[in-house]
């Protein structure tokens, strides 16, 4: 089993940038397939951006394509999505989640762990 901490959510001005940890428990870190999802007040909890077991490939949404990066550290067991440029529509709960076989979908029922998210406010 997993345990995934998400960190570094807070209060942005819009375009400016924060930097998203999902730290996780577990010695088969290196094995899963990684994502983060994020829900609004009153919306849908929608994809974000996901990172294969090896890092070798992402994937973004295309509301945050060219602006959101994410990568891992397998030494540190951590996951990061750093996002640049923010607008207030990025505001959102945002949740990592982790998918043992190693793969990533934009779904969020396949994933198999979760975090209990952390705030992204931007103000406008």
């Amino acid at each position: 089993q997993v345990q995934l901490v998400e960190s570094g959510g807070g209060l942005v001005q819009a375009g400016g940038s924060l930097r998203l940890s999902c730290a996780a428990s577990g010695r088969t870190f290196s094995n899963y397939g990684m994502a983060w999802f994020r829900q609004a007040p009153g919306k849908e909890r929608e994809f974000v951006s996901a990172i294969v077991g090896s890092g070798g490939s992402t994937s973004y949404a295309d509301s945050v394509k060219g602006r959101f990066t994410i990568s891992r550290d397998h030494a540190k067991n951590t996951v990061y999505l750093q996002m640049n440029s923010l607008k207030p529509e990025d505001t959102a709960v945002y949740y990592c989640a982790a998918h043992t076989a190693g793969w990533t979908t934009q779904s969020s029922g396949t994933y198999d762990y979760w975090g209990q998210g952390t705030q992204v406010t931007v103000s406008s």
